[in-house]
């Protein structure tokens, strides 16, 4: 329990605003921290300007690297965002000195790996259908991982993202977005009440579209 004590006394929260920056890549860090609510991405900016989503940051997803002072990716806001945050270089010493508070950051760093892991297939050979099931899985899976009864059914969750941000992080026009999507609800895997709340019948069935194995249940 001292070592939640210290973490208190180092920690403060930071609220973003939709489409604010929270890091920029190559910044100096002088924190690091988790996200409480909201979602942001992970961007990289190529040589041409174009910009490329390497991931996105979920509640409980962590931020920042002890150890490394410049940050690697921008990290933007995609909707309001609240960050718990501790101070970085007090945070380096605690995990220093305490084992299990370093064992958790490993486990959270190899999450993190999975999940560029996922998103490099969802990118690569998936079709445009596979690409928006496999989203809307990772959000529908992370969602109910954060709830008690999360593998009630139906899942239900908000769509974080607009459609246009899902075709320039899917590299899928916003018209081939919109037409998959009506496809899928046509199809009854997914279920729309409005543009941006989405209902989810059968998880299995979602992750068969997304062209993964279902038979292991959550992949979280």
């Amino acid at each position: 329990m001292d070592e939640l004590v210290e973490l208190d006394k180092i920690k403060y929260y930071r609220r973003f605003e939709a489409g604010q920056t929270i890091v920029w890549s190559g910044d100096q860090m002088e924190f690091v921290g988790s996200v409480v609510t909201g979602i942001a991405t992970l961007t990289q900016t190529m040589e041409d300007g174009r910009t490329q989503m390497v991931g996105l940051l979920l509640p409980s997803d962590f931020v920042g690297r002890p150890g490394r002072d410049g940050a690697a990716y921008d990290v933007v806001a995609v909707s309001d965002v609240v960050m718990c945050c501790f101070r970085k270089r007090p945070f380096e010493k605690l995990m220093a000195e305490t084992p299990h508070i370093a064992h958790r950051l490993l486990e959270m760093t190899l999450d993190e790996l999975d999940a560029a892991r996922e998103w490099m297939v969802v990118l690569g050979r998936k079709t445009a259908r596979e690409k928006i099931a496999s989203l809307l899985t990772i959000l529908a899976r992370r969602d109910a991982s954060l709830t008690p009864d999360g593998l009630v059914r139906p899942l239900e969750f908000r769509l974080p993202l607009t459609r246009e941000a899902m075709a320039d992080y899917l590299g899928l026009t916003l018209e081939t977005v919109s037409r998959q999507i009506s496809a899928l609800r046509k199809d009854g895997v997914i279920v729309l009440q409005g543009k941006r709340h989405v209902s989810v019948p059968d998880i299995g069935r979602l992750m068969e579209e997304a062209g993964d194995d279902s038979d292991g249940g959550f992949l979280v």
